[in-house]
């Protein structure tokens, strides 16, 4: 019976595998295995280094400064500066140097009229302007309060119309004043000496006070009304920064205020060179002097122009 089952089982049953397909089968099965493991294991690299470039990309965002290059994933963040202490207030000396400085870099400008506009503001008045254009002869056309805002020609001609203050100049000679504030002042005492200009108390050049208000005077003259050349105008900006006693007044319109030891004001924009204000006129020809009215601010604009006056 058992002979008879066996013989059923083998006519059922196919051939058993040889060795060499089992192998095959074996290496094959364990290949798709391990591909398998392969592909999972990489997925899951390349996610963890997603995470990574991500979380390093976010640690970028946080640090970067706005105006400065973004650093690499392993750049350190920028050190934040130390905020910078506000600006020290310019002396009075200063303000002049650093006016000198920039005046003398100006060009040297010349044209058929001196333009002179004297804006004078009172606290309850309207504003008195007066305008002045002076060719170098002599010849002056003028508008103001007086002339009811018509331009009127002078029917006299100035004889020395660019003079300094009891010392006669020709505009040539005040183009060839020095540039040394040192030598500018003794030449502007030396002019002032050979001058035979007085006052109620005498001749100038026997009073040392007279002749050093007048030295002073000169200084003002030339920084604020006189067409002098750049180089002159910052030797009398330097020179007047000598003096004992400039004290700055704080920003004002126009620039800086300035309290001159004579007691007058002037206001310097040191951006320009140029003195925008002052609380004293003296006259182009050096005849007169102006005080401003208490409480008044005089604006004073001056240039070269070949504009026609109309």
């Amino acid at each position: 019976m058992n002979d008879d089952l066996q013989t059923l089982h083998a006519a059922l049953m196919p051939d058993e595998p040889s060795q060499d397909v089992v192998d095959h089968s074996r290496r094959r099965l364990e290949n798709r295995i391990g591909g398998l493991a392969t592909r999972k294991r990489n997925r899951w690299l390349a996610a963890g280094t997603g995470l990574t470039v991500a979380a390093a990309a976010a640690a970028v965002v946080i640090t970067v400064v706005p105006g400065a290059p973004a650093p690499g994933p392993t750049a350190r963040p920028p050190e934040r500066p130390e905020s910078s202490a506000p600006a020290k207030p310019l002396t009075g000396p200063e303000i002049l140097l650093a006016a000198a400085a920039v005046a003398q870099r100006a060009p040297d400008e010349t044209g058929t009229y001196w333009y002179m506009k004297e804006t004078t503001d009172y606290p309850n008045r309207p504003a008195d302007v007066f305008e002045t254009w002076t060719k170098p002869n002599g010849q002056q056309w003028w508008r103001g309060f007086k002339s009811f805002g018509h331009i009127v020609k002078d029917a006299l001609v100035i004889r020395n119309p660019f003079s300094l203050p009891a010392a006669t100049m020709t505009l040539d000679r005040l183009r060839a004043l020095p540039t040394d504030p040192k030598k500018l002042k003794a030449a502007i005492i030396n002019a002032i000496k050979h001058d035979d200009v007085r006052t109620s108390a005498g001749l100038i050049r026997d009073d040392p006070k007279a002749l050093a208000d007048f030295t002073f005077d000169s200084f003002i003259s030339l920084v604020s009304m006189l067409p002098a050349p750049p180089q002159v105008r910052a030797a009398a900006f330097r020179a007047i920064a000598a003096y004992p006693g400039v004290r700055s007044l704080g920003p004002v319109p126009g620039g800086n205020g300035l309290l001159l030891p004579d007691g007058e004001r002037l206001v310097v924009d040191p951006a320009t060179g140029r003195v925008n204000g002052t609380s004293v006129i003296v006259t182009m020809d050096g005849a007169e002097r102006y005080p401003g009215v208490e409480g008044s601010t005089i604006r004073i604009n001056a240039e070269w122009t070949d504009s026609v006056p109309s």
